[in-house]
């Protein structure tokens, strides 16, 4: 005998298939016209990319060489890159743009804490969001930064990945990238950093109102130190290096404090949405990989225009 169902219920499942069917449709076409990532390859090029200030103010915003504070990846020291990879995404090396178990590590870590806690998302899908998608929450955009960022990772090698990475995530008040962040905080270039001072601006990568020197110096500086022990269980640093790093006290003291008068909206009380590397646990990550973050690598620059915004990890 067959089951019939009443023909409300057959309407309303009629509706969601059709809801369905044009939801994948325009995910579908949304995926067929994504720009291009074979311009980020040229290092000749600069774009204009728009960013929005810590009072929701946009400012159009120079990616590549025409940027005064660009800096390219045979400027930015070891200790840098290694930071921001033991910070960030730990199998940076190892992936091919999207992470699958710092996916799966996120999610079940969201189901443990019961809220979003953690999100998983690698510096290739941070980077794919910040130059080409907007910042929405949604299903859609989630599918576009997989697809871009399997892309450039099969196009762009991991060190113009990265140098794109440095020089575009925001690091304070309009202060984006690390050319500008290294002499707003401490009044000299990126190639002159320390392995403390490098540490100290990879920990205000989860979102510079969260881990703000000049509201909390004191959270910044214990993000660092876990940044540190990270790479000294990585093996990308010494234990005398380690050492050292811990003894160094950053010096930011002696900056004006332009981080507070800039603050338009209340001051985080939790800080939500962090990248897959970021919980407070001392856990261990895994060694460097085949390519050494220390490696100069290319230093071309960028194409394309969008919304970069603050940097957003989900």
């Amino acid at each position: 005998m067959r089951l019939r169902l009443p023909r409300p219920v057959r309407n309303i499942l009629l509706v969601l298939a059709g809801i369905v069917v044009l939801c994948a449709a325009a995910t579908g076409v949304s995926l067929i016209v994504l720009p291009s990532v074979g311009p980020l390859a040229d290092p000749r090029a600069s774009r204009v990319i728009t960013v929005t200030d810590w009072k929701g103010k946009e400012h159009p915003f120079v990616v590549g060489p025409g940027n005064p504070y660009w800096t390219p990846i045979s400027s930015v020291p070891s200790s840098l890159k290694k930071a921001v990879i033991a910070a960030e995404d730990a199998r940076f090396y190892a992936h091919e743009g999207v992470d699958y178990e710092a996916i799966k590590e996120a999610i079940r870590t969201d189901i443990e804490k019961g809220r979003f806690v953690r999100g998983g998302s690698t510096i290739t899908q941070q980077l794919a969001k910040n130059l080409f998608l907007s910042r929405e929450k949604t299903v859609t955009r989630k599918i576009k930064e997989y697809v871009l960022a399997r892309r450039m990772d099969d196009r762009l090698g991991k060190a113009r990945i990265l140098e794109l990475y440095l020089n575009v995530v925001e690091l304070g008040p309009m202060v984006y990238g690390v050319g500008k962040a290294s002499r707003f905080y401490f009044g000299k270039p990126a190639s002159g950093l320390t392995l403390r001072e490098s540490a100290f601006l990879a920990s205000m990568l989860p979102g510079p109102k969260v881990y703000n020197p000049y509201r909390n110096l004191g959270r910044v500086v214990r993000r660092s130190d876990r940044i540190l022990r990270r790479m000294v269980a990585a093996h990308m640093i010494s234990e005398e290096e380690y050492r050292a790093a811990l003894a160094e006290e950053p010096n930011v003291e002696g900056l004006s404090r332009k981080v507070d008068e800039t603050i338009a909206s209340p001051i985080p009380t939790d800080p939500v949405e962090l990248p897959v590397s970021d919980s407070d646990s001392e856990s261990e990550i895994p060694s460097s990989d085949p390519e050494s973050p220390a490696a100069p690598g290319n230093a071309p620059a960028f194409s394309g225009e969008r919304e970069a915004g603050s940097v957003d990890r989900q």
